[in-house]
């Protein structure tokens, strides 16, 4: 796993010095063999083998891809899910070979990285230009889906409403101890939650935090799907999730509550993250993988995520579901992603300097 985050933070290194010389967004080979392409619909037929690397899991996508496959029953989609970085280490080992045609991740910082690369052509959806421009790579290289919020779950049978943490900082809290259940060191939103909170606060606080939670025997899980459902069934009592793993669960029938946390003042407020999708360079499916990111972006799309992930749809006007609380009602923490960028290779090496599982 060490050589593994070696390769990948080496990634973020050179997107940033990329980034910061002017350089292209795309690697210049990928830049002069096809000039960027624009969404048109794809009139032609759409038709043969879509494969798609996903950072997400694959019950959070398969209705998406389901929904997708209905509008082009030629279409056959072949889905590969894993880690961010697992999928991003084999979109560069495969370059020269591409198996990949669509790349989609659980946040931005992977995405960055891999632009500098020359991983993916630039493509910009039918539709893109009512998705916020922050939410778009330079060049059209990646295009934001989905916003995400990092919020506490807690079991109502064990916590009692004026007893539930109120700051994330509040989980390195001895009353705790032995009940708090995260997403380990692997997991790309516990990865982007961590950079982001070292290029806010600084490597003294976070370091601090990350130890507080190791000495008090926060149980860290690959996923958070098993720490939702250990919340749910009240194996924990607190988790740390992103905010739609409280509704999946709630919607299991478990009794649990959410905290929005560090609104107060002096708080650094919520962090957030976005998902993303890339079209792979050298695709062996073009018209298809182009096709996807535009319905992905679309109308039907957006409220795909919306309704079936609870998520926060980026498509300017589609509403949230019913029970998700707007954003606008919360201070979000004031995080620059390029920064959190810049320091990804000293958040891996902060991870593994405490000793996070």
């Amino acid at each position: 796993m060490q050589t593994s985050k070696k390769l990948f933070t080496l990634l973020f290194l050179m997107a940033l010095f990329v980034s910061a010389c002017g350089g292209q967004t795309v690697s210049e080979e990928a830049a002069t063999e096809a000039a960027p392409s624009t969404g048109t619909g794809n009139e032609a037929e759409v038709s043969g083998d879509l494969v798609i690397y996903s950072g997400r899991s694959e019950p959070l996508i398969q209705p998406v891809i389901d929904a997708f496959k209905a509008k082009y029953p030629n279409l056959n989609v072949l889905l590969k899910a894993g880690s961010n970085s697992e999928l991003a280490n084999a979109l560069i080992e495969e370059k020269s070979n591409p198996q990949a045609d669509v790349f989609i991740t659980t946040e931005l910082l992977t995405v960055q990285s891999l632009v500098a690369e020359g991983v993916f052509q630039e493509y910009a959806p039918v539709g893109v230009e009512n998705i916020p421009a922050e939410f778009i790579g330079e060049g059209n290289a990646w295009t934001g889906l989905t916003k995400r919020v990092r919020v506490i779950i807690y079991n109502k049978d064990l916590v009692a409403e004026d007893e539930v943490p109120a700051s994330i900082f509040d989980l390195t809290d001895p009353k705790w101890q032995g009940q708090v259940a995260a997403a380990g060191s692997t997991n790309g939103g516990m990865q982007a939650q961590v950079a982001a909170m070292q290029q806010l606060l600084g490597d003294e606080a976070i370091e601090e935090w990350l130890n507080g939670l190791i000495t008090n025997e926060v149980t860290f899980f690959g996923g958070h799907t098993d720490v939702r459902k250990a919340v749910g069934a009240g194996e924990f009592k607190i988790g740390l999730v992103n905010h739609y793993y409280y509704h999946l669960q709630l919607e299991e029938g478990s009794n649990v509550g959410v905290v929005y946390p560090d609104q107060g003042e002096g708080q650094v407020g919520l962090f957030t993250n976005a998902t993303a999708a890339a079209v792979v360079n050298g695709a062996s499916n073009p018209a298809a993988a182009q096709a996807f990111l535009d319905f992905l972006v679309s109308e039907e799309g957006q409220k795909l995520f919306a309704e079936q992930n609870y998520e926060y749809p980026l498509l300017a006007g589609v509403a949230i579901k019913e029970g998700v609380q707007p954003l606008d009602d919360f201070r979000l923490a004031d995080v620059d992603v390029v920064k959190a960028a810049a320091n990804f290779d000293a958040m891996f090496d902060l991870i593994e300097r405490v000793g996070l599982p």
